[in-house]
């Protein structure tokens, strides 16, 4: 995956939760909500969504925290450990993106505080016994380059440089160290446990990675390329490439998982072939029983069209050729309605009715008749405003544009939260099913054999470890920024 394919769309989950990742050696992180339970305009949900959206372990479990609603958090950061003595990092998790990065000492232009409420530190890799410099001649540099640099000598250390859409950016070079994690020993019990990878030191940041409004210690990436955590642990025997979330947006928190689901079982639909992020063939969207009468390119997924599975994103982004007739279907029984704008991007009206009786379903349809049913309480969603009767749409008009001007559907929390989401990178498959992501989900454990029980955790609703596991106040997992950068 080059680094253009992968700024195409990130796909980062920042909210405050509670994470814990599970490897094979079964691994543990907590997460955190972004906004830590401050109101947001609903102009900042768009505003989030954006710079997401310009930026591009056996069995692990990350327990969440927080709650995936528009109209509340939305954000997601996490912990880990990195370095002997182990020390803490909060990080943006980035399925959109691949290596792992924070920043160091010396850096320049790197933040010093934080409005999400958790301190930064800067990597010192002197002041890691573990820490050593990768150089440009390694095998993982040629690897993450797709070969030999020119230019390169030994021991000179190898560079890494990222602009994002917005004109932010991060440089620096690679060290390897230590990552620490926590080990899924049982059912409900974990234990520390270390692995190695290498990751970029951040030695100058700009743009809004700079800034105090949305800072952290750095991005994991959580991306296919080789470059990525979960691909070099998984290199290494510590993890398969497989990863699973469940967002609970209805008591807050949920569950993340690296590793096998053996408990629900979920059906699946084929990943498309080489491409940075988690694409999906779609045949067809059905709105209250009715199939619509859509172009019959419209899913096509050459040329960098078709759609986009990311739990990073709180909204849902439909091009226009969709947008219409989808809103146009879902008002048919509604002519009264009175609609106008919100914050000049949301379309709301009053409406004082049980949405779920007075609204239809949406379905949309995938490859090997795999559905995705988005119910009125999910697409719908009341503005924190003065009057709770108003309600607004979850879908956006206006898909992803690339350079070329074709169009990508891009659908986010607000069809995915509820439902066990499985991103399967050995088979190339990702599929779901509903689910009471408050609950539990089963696990294996490649290493002992087990199968062990992971539960939902919410870091708003207790902060306090349990039954064995170990806290880790993690930044909220999950951030999924998405940045397009063509």
């Amino acid at each position: 995956m080059d680094l253009r394919m992968r700024e195409l769309l990130a796909v980062i989950l920042l909210i405050n939760l509670q994470l814990w990742v599970l490897c094979s050696a079964n691994m543990v992180l907590d997460v955190k909500h972004k906004f830590g339970g401050r109101s947001r305009g609903l102009g900042e949900l768009r505003a989030h969504d954006a710079r997401r959206h310009a930026r591009l372990l056996s069995a692990i479990d990350l327990p969440l925290g927080g709650n995936g609603l528009p109209s509340e958090a939305g954000l997601y950061f996490a912990k880990i450990g990195l370095g002997t003595p182990s020390q803490d990092y909060y990080v943006q998790v980035d399925t959109g993106s691949d290596i792992l990065w924070v920043n160091c000492a010396g850096c320049t232009k790197c933040p010093t505080k934080s409005e999400l409420g958790v301190p930064l530190k800067l990597f010192d890799p002197r002041g890691s016994s573990t820490a050593k410099i990768v150089t440009c001649d390694q095998d993982f540099c040629e690897a993450t380059y797709n070969g030999p640099l020119p230019g390169c000598k030994p021991n000179l250390s190898c560079q890494y440089n990222v602009v994002y859409g917005d004109g932010s950016s991060t440089a620096g070079y690679f060290v390897e160290d230590t990552i620490q994690l926590n080990h899924v020993s049982g059912n409900f019990q974990t234990s520390l446990t270390n692995g190695s990878v290498a990751f970029g030191c951040g030695a100058k940041q700009s743009g809004t990675l700079g800034t105090a409004s949305e800072a952290t210690d750095g991005i994991l990436g959580f991306g296919q390329n080789n470059s990525s955590m979960i691909s070099q642990l998984a290199a290494a025997g510590k993890v398969k490439k497989v990863f699973s979330h469940c967002l609970d947006n209805v008591n807050g928190g949920g569950i993340f998982t690296i590793g096998q689901v053996v408990q629900p079982k979920v059906n699946t639909t084929p990943l498309v072939p080489n491409q940075a992020h988690y694409n999906v063939i779609m045949k067809a969207i059905e709105v209250g029983g009715d199939v619509l009468q859509l172009p019959t390119d419209e899913f096509d997924t050459q040329d960098q069209k078709g759609t986009i599975i990311d739990s990073g994103t709180t909204l849902a982004y439909l091009p226009e050729e969709v947008y219409d007739p989808l809103i146009s279907k879902i008002l048919d029984q509604h002519k009264d309605l009175k609609i106008h704008t919100v914050e000049d991007q949301f379309q709301c009206f009053q409406y004082t009715g049980d949405v779920d009786d007075g609204f239809p379903d949406v379905v949309f349809h995938f490859e090997n008749s795999l559905t995705l049913r988005t119910y009125p309480h999910d697409y719908l969603f009341q503005a924190r405003v003065s009057n709770n009767d108003l309600w607004c749409l979850g879908w956006m008009n206006g898909g992803f544009q690339t350079k070329d001007g074709t169009h990508t559907v891009l659908l986010g929390d607000l069809v995915l939260s509820n439902r066990l989401v499985v991103y399967d990178l050995e088979e190339q498959t990702i599929g779901w099913t509903e689910y009471n992501c408050s609950s539990s989900i089963k696990v294996k454990d490649d290493q002992s054999g087990g199968t062990y029980s992971v539960a939902a955790t919410n870091l708003n609703a207790a902060s306090r470890p349990t039954g064995g596991h170990i806290t880790m106040f993690l930044l909220a997992l999950v951030a999924l920024l998405h940045r397009f950068s063509r």
